[in-house]
């Protein structure tokens, strides 16, 4: 299971946003992140809890960050509460939530843990290339907003290392919208490069398996 700590920045002026703390694993769903994250001064600033099913679709998400909190998961598409923070963890929805739903593959947000999610869920093979649309909960308000990207694999290198090949997957990711363009690098389910994201350190070897279906 592997744990680490990324370095998170603004993609377009590279100004520090935080770090993440992470742990990851294979589950008896599919695969489960959790994390806590940090302001660059060292506070708390929040926490990610996904875990996706066997095809990579979202089973479950609570992302919390600043005085906000969302909870989602799939619903004929995607079903999500935003409350407040203090609001509690179960029980009745509180007044002032904001529920939402779109027939969307998956969410996206600041956290690596998306850039994992959505690979695992379009299992692209070298040279093909997708396009899906997805839930953006943007920092940090966590406010949500649809929209569309185009994701390529665009090759898998292979890298000797002292516990095995390391295959690492070169991704092209565009916002179909703007046609701003992007490269992720991936190691199973860590990201080694990605506009905004640093691997500071890593504890055990990614997880390697591909996931078992597409998002069609």
């Amino acid at each position: 299971m592997p744990s680490g700590r990324y370095s998170l920045y603004d993609p377009h002026d590279d100004t520090p946003l935080g770090e993440e703390h992470f742990s990851c694993a294979p589950g008896p769903a599919g695969w489960r992140y959790t994390s806590q994250t940090f302001t660059p001064d060292g506070a708390p600033a929040g926490s990610v809890d996904l875990t996706l099913d066997s095809r990579g679709r979202p089973l479950r998400l609570h992302l919390r960050t600043g005085d906000w909190q969302v909870r989602g998961g799939m619903l004929d598409g995607l079903a999500w509460v935003r409350t407040r923070a203090a609001a509690p963890d179960a029980g009745d929805v509180p007044p002032d939530a904001t529920e939402g739903h779109d027939r969307a593959h998956t969410f996206t947000g600041r956290s690596p843990a998306f850039l994992v999610a959505t690979a695992r869920l379009l299992r692209l093979e070298p040279g093909d290339r997708t396009r899906l649309r997805l839930v953006a909960l943007t920092e940090p308000v966590l406010a949500p907003r649809t929209l569309d990207q185009g994701w390529s694999l665009d090759g898998i290198e292979s890298h000797a290392t002292d516990n095995g090949p390391l295959l690492v997957h070169r991704y092209t990711v565009a916002d179909l919208e703007t046609g701003e363009q992007q490269t992720v690098h991936l190691a199973g389910d860590v990201v080694l490069a990605a506009p905004g994201v640093e691997l500071e350190a890593l504890d055990g070897p990614p997880n390697q398996q591909r996931p078992a279906a597409s998002a069609d």
